[in-house]
């Protein structure tokens, strides 16, 4: 029998706004996406992409359709039960590293453990050993200033680690970096894909990244278009 995906959307469809103005940014998605997978989305700007990555991140709610989580159906929960999902199964990384400047690499990881009331032991031992997983564990009491972009992105996968969720959702976050260093972010998540079990879904124009990935969907006008193995699938 066939493992039940963790995520699994059935026809679901997004309109912004009413009327005559109403845009239907996604026309029923289709999709499921396995445990341990590394997915990467592509497309083009208006697809549905991050449409569709924002109602998997329990940011936005679908108009209709199902989306199940673990076998929970996430579109009948309400704001705070959707808040209580994201914060526990869920870490985010994004295209701008999104740190506070003032603080340290420690500080920054440890952030989500101080939103869910750690106390400073747990904090500081949780948040070192995410540093570790990214290798800056030497660097936790520089600030973002002192480090590189590279370096930077990985405090910032080191904090959406640090509540070991069990899913990752990268919105381009080889977007600000040269070569070289998106290189280093890519093996990074996928070594975490492959030895911490955390699926990955990554949005990404470039495809030499998305090749870093298991699994690649493309969105096109609102609906999934086609999917293929990458490289690792």
């Amino acid at each position: 029998m066939a493992e039940q995906p963790i995520i699994s959307l059935r026809g679901v469809t997004k309109i912004y706004g009413e009327g005559p103005t109403a845009f239907q940014a996604l026309k029923g998605i289709d999709l499921d996406i396995a445990q341990g997978d590394f997915v990467a989305v592509m497309g083009p700007s208006g697809s549905g992409k991050s449409t569709t990555m924002n109602i998997l991140g329990c940011l936005d709610v679908p108009s209709a359709g199902e989306f199940q989580f673990k076998g929970r159906h996430v579109e009948t929960l309400d704001r705070d039960q959707r808040a209580l999902l994201r914060r526990r199964y869920l870490g985010f990384v994004f295209q701008g590293f999104n740190l506070l400047s003032r603080t340290t690499a420690l500080e920054n990881v440890e952030l989500p453990l101080l939103y869910r009331g750690e106390d400073k032991k747990q904090r500081y031992d949780m948040g070192m050993a995410a540093l570790d997983k990214v290798g800056l564990r030497e660097w936790w009491d520089h600030t973002p200033a002192e480090l590189s972009g590279g370096q930077q992105q990985r405090v910032a996968i080191a904090r959406a680690i640090v509540t070991q969720p069990d899913v990752l959702l990268a919105d381009e976050p080889t977007g600000n970096l040269d070569s070289e260093r998106s290189i280093e972010i890519m093996e990074l998540l996928t070594d975490l894909n492959r030895n911490s079990g955390i699926t990955v879904l990554m949005v990404t124009h470039e495809q030499d990244m998305a090749a870093f990935a298991r699994t690649i969907v493309h969105f096109k006008d609102g609906l999934v278009e086609r999917i293929e193995k990458g490289l690792r699938g």
